[in-house]
């Protein structure tokens, strides 16, 4: 190593920056030697060289990046959420508008954290307020339903759809079970304060959203309800 001969101020990044006594490099087994003249140039030629390279990948990158921007194709993570999340933010959304559930009974219920159940209200729109514990108290009946979806013509496609559709974003509400995976009958589990109520979660919460899926894809259901709790009572 040999030493230089006088301070040497240099600006890096915008930083002033003073060298004082700078050093020479000069290699015992390559051919570096930054102590001459002629070390130095060939130093300074190496570093252009290197600092012209990362330029020009980086234009590329840019150039890359702003053809495929033009052909309607944006990076990074897509905004939103996945067709799983936007199940369960669906669910979650009802059972917190319902009120009966406090948050943590809601997140354990979907299988999410507490803060994961907040991100979702807040892309559902949905006004987040405290838990109220309900002062009536709550009743729980069991029921069975039998419910087919059909299409409206043998044209038409979805029926299955519109059934994984029914039982993730409607059944599944109500702690849905079933003997194996085609069975058509669905054992819930219904919570509610008065007769009437239960006959609006029936009716329109459970059948109601359950005809709206089906039609969508241009089908209907064919549906009954009996209890289980009470045989005498059917929908």
């Amino acid at each position: 190593m040999a030493s230089g001969l006088r301070n040497v101020r240099l600006c890096v990044n915008n930083a002033r920056i003073l060298l004082v006594n700078p050093v020479g490099l000069k290699s015992l087994q390559d051919p570096i030697d930054t102590t001459t003249a002629q070390g130095r140039l060939i130093f300074n030629i190496f570093a252009s060289l290197a600092e012209f390279e990362r330029d020009l990948i980086r234009e590329r990158t840019n150039a890359g990046l702003q053809t495929a921007r033009a052909r309607g194709r944006m990076g990074g993570r897509p905004k939103g959420l996945s067709a799983g999340a936007h199940k369960k933010a669906i669910a979650a959304e009802a059972l917190y508008k319902e009120g009966k559930l406090s948050v943590r009974e809601i997140a354990h219920n979907q299988g999410i954290s507490k803060a994961t159940l907040y991100s979702y209200l807040r892309h559902r729109g949905v006004k987040i307020g405290a838990y109220k514990k309900p002062l009536v108290k709550q009743k729980v009946m069991r029921v069975e339903i039998y419910l087919a979806v059909e299409n409206n013509s043998k044209f038409v496609r979805g029926k299955n759809k519109s059934r994984e559709d029914i039982e993730d974003w409607v059944l599944s509400r109500y702690g849905m079970e079933k003997s194996h995976k085609d069975s058509h009958r669905y054992i819930l589990t219904i919570p509610y304060q008065t007769d009437e109520e239960l006959d609006r979660i029936i009716y329109e919460e459970i059948l109601g959203e359950a005809h709206r899926i089906a039609d969508l894809r241009h089908g209907f259901v064919e549906a009954d309800v009996v209890s289980l709790d009470d045989p005498e009572r059917s929908w």
